[in-house]
Order: C-alpha cells, then structure tokens, then sequence
C-alpha cells in the first residue's frame, strides 16, 4: 500500500496545455478528471476531447459538469454570440482581449476543490501558462498563490492544493513535453470559434501553431487552408 499514488484532480477542458497538465497528473498520481462546459462556442467539441483523452490516458475516474452563470454574465467573444472573435493581434498578450471570461478560473477551481474534498484528493492540476499567452490575469502566478491561501482558510483540513506545473514554460517547451510524455495532441481542441476545423487565425490557434513550429513539430489538427500563412506555416 505505501506504492499507492495520491489522489489528484486535474482540469482537462480539452486543450493543449490541459492534456499536457493531464499526461503529468497521470504519471504522477491516481488522477480524477474534471470538465466545465460554461456555454463557450466550441463546448460540443472540447466535450468531446475531454472523453477521447479520459479514455487515451485510462483515466476512469471522470466529472463533467456544466456551469451556466458564465454565459450568462456574458461579457466575453467566447460565450456572447454578439462579440466577435477576433483574429490575433500583432502583439499577443499585450493587453486583455475580448475572449477573456470574468473570473472564469476561480469557478473552476471552486468546482475542483469540491469535488477534491469528496475525494480526499490533495493536489489539483491545471495547465495555466502566462508565457506565450493571451494574458489573461487568472493565468498568474500570484493568482493561484492567492487562491491556495483561500483554499488553506475555507476547506475542511486546508490540505489541497492547486499546482501548475506549465505555467512558466513557452507554449513550444509544452509541446516537446506532451511528446515526451506522448499526450494526446491528435484529440485535443485549442480553436476558439470552430468545431469542424480550426480557423487557425484566433488567438489560441495562432499560439498553438507557433509553438509546434517552434519545436518543430506537427500539429495534427486540421486547419482552414487559407489561414495556415497566418501562424508562418
């Protein structure tokens, strides 16, 4: 019994960064996945990643829960049909855009640490990165310092805590890791508008395609043709 793996939970939307953050909870702990659909344009198919990954890493252990106060509240390209999103700017998270949803993490997080305390898991896994981002503020450091502190104050044996293991690596270095620990990339979905194939222009695919060229790499997504000169491939 000494060998047993501790318990995780680990937050899989789906995405790069997620089934990376996934692969390390998997190798290093008895790993519970967790997906948050938040009314956001692509959820059918993030869904459907989230599943195809639970099943490629054997994770049997799986939760799905849907969050409707996000799409409500509005105010983001990604859940308000009448925000557009936007093709990626010249200068990558030199300011706030328009798919950032308000707080979006912290609900997340409330959500794993729940389920953490029911499972007497210790550690929650999410695959923030604030290098190569689009700048989001609850994809920093000092963020999650904070919300482990209220973690410390507001649950039972205040023993959880919230790990993230990406969040100071380059978007590339993440993908030479994902190789390395042979995670999924082929089941994943990073396109902010698109469910068929991605656009390949939003921010989050212009990132994707940066890095899995920098680390020379193939993405084995496919993208619309005619935006493939955008990310330089």
């Amino acid at each position: 019994m000494s060998g047993k793996k501790p318990r995780s939970v680990v937050l899989l939307s789906g995405g790069m960064d997620s089934c990376v953050c996934a692969a390390l909870a998997v190798r290093d702990t008895d790993a519970a996945a967790l997906h948050i659909s938040y009314g956001q344009r692509t959820e059918k198919r993030e869904r459907a990643s989230f599943e195809r990954i639970c099943d490629r890493l054997s994770v049997k252990r799986r939760l799905a829960i849907r969050n409707e106060a996000l799409s409500i509240v509005g105010g983001s390209a990604l859940t308000d049909p009448d925000i557009a999103v936007p093709e990626a700017a010249k200068q990558i998270g030199s300011a706030i855009p328009v798919t950032y949803v308000p707080f979006r993490n912290a609900h997340f997080l409330s959500m794993a640490v729940s389920w953490a305390e029911v499972l007497e898991a210790k550690k929650i896994y999410i695959g923030a990165v604030e290098q190569d981002s689009s700048g989001y503020p609850d994809c920093r450091p000092a963020y999650y310092k904070a919300f482990n502190a209220v973690i410390r104050e507001g649950t039972r044996e205040g023993k959880i805590e919230v790990i993230t293991p990406l969040i100071a690596m380059r978007k590339a270095e993440i993908v030479k890791l994902g190789l390395e620990l042979g995670a999924p990339f082929d089941l994943t979905w990073s396109c902010y508008s698109r469910e068929d194939k991605a656009c390949g222009v939003c921010e989050s695919c212009v990132l994707r395609l940066r890095a899995f060229q920098e680390a020379d790499a193939r993405d084995p997504l496919p993208y619309m043709q005619h935006s493939l000169k955008v990310a330089g491939q």
